[in-house]
């Protein structure tokens, strides 16, 4: 335990000791730290807008207007039986005609056309959502089932008329995803490879510290502690520093960015803050640690 002091110690001595050149590493720790939260809030944004897009994606199940509700509600329950599916709602045909007049009401001819009618032309209509979007087709299939009870009530499935923009999404979806993480993954390399060069320059400035600490005797856990344990302090306060910086930021994004991002940035960030604190505070640490290990390693190995 008293080693374990006098190296958490001497870690810090060297920090203090380095001076510009320690707060040159911690700056290019938080700039690190930023872009890992930049990547986490797109992919909030990405989420969202994706999530947003595929709520308004769904199959409608037209009957026929005089389909008794009785199999109407048990095709319902049969619906909420499969794994594919999110929710059901059902629509009654009087609602169904009351929504129908309020989106033409300012269509005199299609209202007359009704009144004259008499009767209610509409059927209920049952509105299917999946969990996923490639599931529609899955659910589609259920429906094509040869059930003559089904089908004697079902008057039309909008499933063929929106099979394109599913297809379409679904591919977008993919490929959003697959791009968030090429991009992701490019720009940690980049920071990571920028972080570790400026820990080894720090560590560079002590190369003869490190020498003459080989030739007296010292252990290598010794030589290497101080600088790993420098290494987590340029974290722990690049963690800060980037928290800080990001609260004005986000509080700005939400204020004037929301009707374009579709989310609230601000109310994001303060809602997941301890999540993002852990993430950072750890990535800033690991960073830190092993880019000095790997940095002092060279110079243990002469």
């Amino acid at each position: 335990m008293t080693e374990f002091k006098r190296i958490i110690k001497a870690g810090f001595i060297n920090f203090r000791r380095g001076g510009l050149v320690s707060w040159a590493a911690v700056l290019v720790v938080t700039i690190t730290l930023s872009v890992i939260i930049l990547i986490i809030l797109l992919q909030a944004v990405l989420y969202f807008s994706l999530n947003s897009v595929k709520d308004k994606v769904d199959v409608t199940i037209y009957f026929i207007p005089d389909a008794p509700s009785e199999k109407i509600m048990l095709l319902k329950s049969s619906l909420e039986k499969l794994p594919e599916v999110a929710n059901v709602s059902y629509t009654r045909a009087e609602v169904a005609l009351a929504n129908f007049r309020a989106r033409h009401g300012n269509d005199y001819p299609t209202i007359a056309a009704l009144d004259e009618i008499g009767n209610n032309p509409l059927g209920a209509f049952l509105n299917v959502k999946a969990k996923e979007v490639s599931q529609y087709e899955s659910i589609a299939s259920f429906m094509k089932g040869d059930n003559p009870l089904l089908q004697s009530i079902i008057y039309k499935i909008n499933y063929n008329q929106n099979k394109l923009v599913i297809d379409r999404l679904s591919g977008i979806i993919s490929g959003a995803q697959e791009l968030g993480f090429l991009v992701t993954l490019i720009l940690m390399i980049i920071s990571v490879i920028i972080t570790f060069n400026t820990i080894r320059l720090t560590i560079f400035i002590a190369k003869e510290e490190i020498g003459v600490m080989r030739l007296v005797g010292a252990s290598k856990i010794h030589v290497r502690g101080p600088f790993m344990v420098e290494g987590a302090v340029y974290g722990i306060i690049a963690t800060f520093i980037t928290l800080i910086l990001f609260t004005p930021a986000t509080a700005w994004l939400g204020r004037n960015m929301t009707d374009f991002l579709g989310l609230n940035m601000y109310d994001y960030y303060i809602s997941n803050l301890f999540q993002i604190f852990a993430i950072i505070l750890l990535s800033g640490i690991l960073l830190g640690v092993i880019s000095s290990f790997l940095a002092v390693r060279k110079y243990l190995n002469k």
